[in-house]
C-alpha cells in the first residue's frame, strides 16, 4: 500500500482534532503521516500535538491564514506520493485508506462518504444517522457495526461527486496551483474542484470509505451553534470569499444531486450602469469584469473601502465612463439605467452565463427588459481559470 499524507487545518479545535487523529491512527490499515496546520491555538493544540508526536506547521501571525492556505503548506511539506484533504471534526472509519487507494490513479480524485448528525438537509451524496454530536456522546460500536455492513454491500458502489475527505496525487495538485489563497476558508473547495474538472481529471465518490463528519466545528458552527454573528472577522471573511468567487467565475457555484459540479461558462462581460450609486456600485461589480459609471466621487469611493478585501484589481475592474470605451474593451457589453434595476430583473445579472449559453446567442444587438447587449465574441475562459500561481 502506498501511503496517505493527512492534510488538516486546526482553529481552536482540540477537542475534535484529538478524535480525528485518534480515528487516524486506530483504523487506518497501515500507519500514515498526518500533518496539522495550527492556524489559531487558544486551547492547547500546539502543545498537545508535541506531547503526541504529531506533525505541525504553525501560523505565527496575529491573525488566521485560512484553510486553503493551510492545505497547500500542508501539501508543499508532505513527502509522500499522495495527499487527503481532511477536516478536524471528521472520525475516519476502519479502512478508509484502503478502499481510497483501491479507485485513486494518477489524473484522479477520490472522495470518501460522508455521514452525519442531522444538523443540515440531507443530500444524495451524503448518510444522515446519528451517531452523536460531540467526540464524548460518539456511538463508536454502533458506527462501526454500520459501517461494516455497508462496506460488504457497497464494493462497486460508486457516483460522481466530490467534498472533504477527498485524496489526489501530490503532483496532480501542484499542477493546477493548488488552493487558491484568494477564498481563504470559504469557496475554496469549489474552486478547485472547479479548476479539477477543467483540467480533466476523473472524480469518484466511493461508498466504501467512510467518515463520521460533525460538520464545520472549526468554523462557523462551534460546538454545534452558529457563531457567524458573533464572529465579525468571519462573517466577512465569508462575504468576501463569496464576492471574490464571482469576480474570478462570473456565476454563483452550482452542483447536481450529488454535489459534482456544474460549471457555466465563464465569459468577458462589461457592464455600463447609468445613474449608478455606492449600494448599486457595490451589488453589481463582483458580476462582471469591468463595470463603467459616470461618477469619479462614487469609484474612488467603492475601491477604497473595497480593495482591501480582494486581489482582484479593482482599479482596472471600475472605471469612468468618459475616459474608456466599452465596446472596445469587453466581448460582451450589457447597459441600462441603474434606477430601473430591481429584484426581479437583477437576475439577468445573476443568470447572464445561463441565458447567454441556453439561447444559443451570438455576436449581434439584442435588448431584454431594461437591458441593451452589444456582443462582439462569445469566447468562453473558464479553462483559463486551470491553473494559479
Amino acid at each position: 500500500m502506498n501511503k496517505i499524507t493527512f492534510c488538516i487545518p486546526s482553529k481552536n479545535n482540540l477537542r475534535y482534532l484529538k478524535n480525528s487523529i485518534k480515528s487516524i491512527k486506530e483504523n487506518s490499515v497501515i500507519e500514515h503521516p498526518i500533518i496539522v496546520y495550527v492556524d489559531m491555538d487558544e486551547d492547547g493544540t500546539e502543545a498537545w500535538l508535541i506531547e503526541n508526536g504529531i506533525q505541525y506547521l504553525k501560523n505565527n501571525l496575529d491573525k488566521p491564514q485560512g484553510i486553503a492556505h493551510a492545505y497547500n503548506k500542508c501539501i508543499e511539506i508532505a513527502n509522500t506520493e499522495i495527499v487527503c484533504m481532511f477536516h478536524a471534526d471528521m472520525y475516519m472509519a476502519r479502512g478508509f485508506d484502503e478502499n481510497i487507494l483501491k479507485f485513486l490513479k494518477r489524473g484522479g480524485i477520490v472522495a470518501g462518504t460522508r455521514i452525519e448528525p442531522p444538523l443540515h438537509p440531507e443530500g444524495k451524496e451524503k448518510i444522515v444517522k446519528n451517531f452523536g454530536l460531540y467526540p464524548e456522546d460518539f456511538k463508536k460500536e454502533e458506527f462501526d457495526e454500520f459501517v461494516g455492513d455497508l462496506i460488504t454491500k457497497n464494493q462497486n458502489v460508486t457516483t460522481k461527486g466530490i467534498f472533504a475527505p477527498w485524496a489526489c496525487y501530490k503532483k496532480d495538485i501542484t499542477k493546477i496551483g493548488m488552493h487558491d489563497e484568494t477564498f481563504h476558508s470559504y469557496h475554496e473547495d469549489s474552486d478547485i474542484f472547479n479548476r479539477f474538472i477543467l483540467n480533466g481529471y476523473d472524480i469518484t465518490q466511493i461508498w466504501t470509505a467512510f467518515v463520521y463528519h460533525l460538520t464545520c466545528r472549526g468554523g462557523q458552527f462551534q460546538d454545534g451553534i452558529e457563531q457567524v454573528t458573533k464572529d465579525v472577522d468571519f462573517h466577512n471573511m465569508k462575504q468576501s470569499a463569496a464576492r471574490n468567487y464571482l469576480r474570478k467565475w462570473g456565476s454563483w457555484i452550482k452542483n447536481d444531486e450529488y454535489q459534482y459540479p456544474i460549471i457555466p461558462h465563464k465569459y468577458g462581460v462589461g457592464l455600463v450602469v447609468k445613474n449608478c450609486n455606492l449600494e448599486l456600485l457595490r451589488a453589481l461589480e463582483p458580476w462582471c469584469d469591468k463595470i463603467y459609471i459616470d461618477d469619479g466621487v462614487i469609484t474612488t469611493h467603492y475601491i477604497d473601502e473595497e480593495q482591501k478585501n480582494t486581489k482582484f484589481d479593482l482599479t482596472n475592474r471600475v472605471r469612468l465612463i468618459h475616459r474608456h470605451d466599452p465596446i472596445c474593451e469587453n466581448d460582451i457589453v450589457v447597459e441600462f439605467d441603474g434606477m430601473m434595476l430591481n429584484q426581479n430583473n437583477f437576475i439577468f445579472i445573476e443568470r447572464l452565463s445561463e441565458i447567454l449559453t441556453e439561447n444559443e446567442i451570438s455576436v449581434g444587438y439584442y435588448e431584454m427588459d431594461i437591458f441593451k447587449f452589444h456582443i462582439s465574441s462569445v469566447r468562453h475562459y473558464e479553462k483559463d481559470l486551470i491553473k494559479i500561481g
